[in-house]
């Protein structure tokens, strides 16, 4: 038999361990409830498209995703950062900005540059809620619903989309107006989206319209990644 003392240690052992265990448990708990609002960077890879008289390069783009403020579970929100660069070895045979020689088609996308009086560079976002925005996704044909918008004055651009809806957001351009290098370069650019209760997914473009004698287009697509 064991005298009282000595019975009385695993006790207290018993009631230490079991402490401790409570205290453990509830740190995880508020670890866990910190991952879930943290920020999460994600690192987008480097491309390159190469055209007729064209050369087209995206690097250090990224995206930094983030809880939105509306707290509605229909909002998604990130930042995004990149450069983009277009070296042009053709020499555009229409040397001036605009007008447009021919009605604009303002197809999505094409931020008419097809039909403007320059050769020209433009960068954006291809953003769509509840769709996977692959080639199928992009083309017109693909069933959804497609749109165009710009960035706000501010840089930031504010998205309403319901399922099945896709929108091209232009960040911006750059005339062509000689041959050469021609860089767009944009950082924490806000995207903002409401009402998308399913997942939105995010893509990057870059096009490089070559007008003239003969027209040409060359496209370069980012990686998607996925916004909430």
């Amino acid at each position: 038999m064991c005298t009282g003392a000595f019975c009385a240690h695993p006790v207290q052992l018993g009631v230490r361990t079991a402490s401790v265990a409570v205290a453990v448990i509830a740190a995880i708990g508020l670890l866990s409830t910190g991952a879930a609002s943290a920020d999460t960077f994600v690192p987008l890879p480097n491309g390159e498209q190469v055209g007729d008289g064209v050369k087209l390069d995206r690097f250090g783009e990224s995206a930094l995703l983030f809880p939105s403020m509306s707290d509605n579970g229909a909002g998604r929100d990130a930042m995004v950062s990149g450069t983009v660069t277009a070296q042009v070895t053709a020499t555009p045979t229409v040397p001036h900005t605009g007008p447009f020689i021919i009605p604009p088609a303002n197809t999505p996308g094409s931020n008419n540059s097809s039909v403007h009086g320059s050769s020209q560079l433009n960068t954006g976002y291809i953003v769509g809620c509840q769709v996977s925005i692959g080639t199928s996704a992009i083309s017109a044909g693909a069933g959804v619903s497609l749109s165009t918008t710009q960035a706000g004055a501010n840089g930031s651009i504010s998205l309403q989309l319901g399922p099945g809806q896709v929108t091209f957001v232009e960040l911006s351009y750059k005339d062509i107006l000689h041959p050469g290098t021609y860089s767009i370069v944009y950082k924490d650019v806000e995207i903002s989206i409401q009402g998308c209760g399913g997942y939105a997914q995010a893509r990057a473009y870059t096009n490089v319209d070559i007008t003239g004698d003969f027209y040409s287009r060359t496209t370069l697509y980012g990686q998607p990644f996925g916004i909430g």
